[in-house]
């Protein structure tokens, strides 16, 4: 899925949190984007994924400008076809590790077809999917948020600092599986990292700044 960002800005009262940014991410490329702490890269990402407002410019993602939907269309839309890595998880306390990784194809209505078990397995969570969430450590807890975001095959995928509870080994594991899954289904990758072993597995690495949105290399 295509994502063109043009001019956006995104203020909190009179605090201008970014200004300026625009970008495109072509379908099937994968982009990485690293800037200082609290420069709104978090803020960006949600923008992209029509779980935020912004103040000026557009986010127009798959050809369809998502400041024309409202928040249920919005919702549909992220449901069918995005996939998003929470930095803070957002896993469901009463639900156990199967149960968050089948959440998105139970809203879709689709059958799990194994495919909840094989991708816990890809993350290296086998045999931890009767558990709560609770009963997990940090690592895991990542690696729950990011299974749950590949489960239903999403054509674009956002994600916020996914191995930033990762020893390296695991990280650059989580790193293989968000790749290969994408790249398989021709999707579209956006990464929010400071690890710069992780930036420098994108196609492109984009620095965001207060004053809008730069190139900072190729990684390949």
């Amino acid at each position: 899925m295509s994502l063109m960002v043009r001019n956006l800005a995104k203020r909190y009262g009179d605090m201008t949190v970014f200004s300026n940014v625009s970008l495109e991410v072509a379908e099937g490329e994968f982009v990485a984007i690293v800037g200082e702490s609290g420069v709104g890269k978090s803020t960006l990402l949600n923008c992209m994924a029509g779980l935020d407002t912004w103040d000026e410019g557009s986010v127009i993602l798959g050809g369809q400008d998502l400041s024309l939907l409202d928040d249920d269309q919005r919702a549909l839309m992220r449901r069918r076809q995005v996939g998003f890595v929470f930095q803070a998880f957002h896993v469901l306390p009463h639900l156990d590790v199967a149960q968050n990784v089948a959440l998105p194809l139970m809203l879709l209505g689709e059958p799990d077809d194994g495919r909840v078990e094989q991708m816990l397995q890809a993350v290296g969570l086998q045999g931890l999917g009767a558990r709560l969430p609770q009963q997990l450590s940090g690592g895991q807890l990542q690696r729950v948020a990011i299974a749950r975001a590949l489960i239903h095959r999403p054509i674009l995928l956002l994600a916020d600092e996914p191995t930033g509870n990762l020893d390296p080994g695991t990280a650059a594991k989580v790193m293989d599986v968000l790749i290969s899954r994408t790249r398989e289904r021709g999707a579209s990758l956006v990464l929010v990292t400071h690890s710069e072993a992780a930036a420098a597995r994108a196609d492109r690495v984009l620095l965001l700044t207060s004053e809008g949105m730069t190139e900072r290399l190729r990684a390949h």
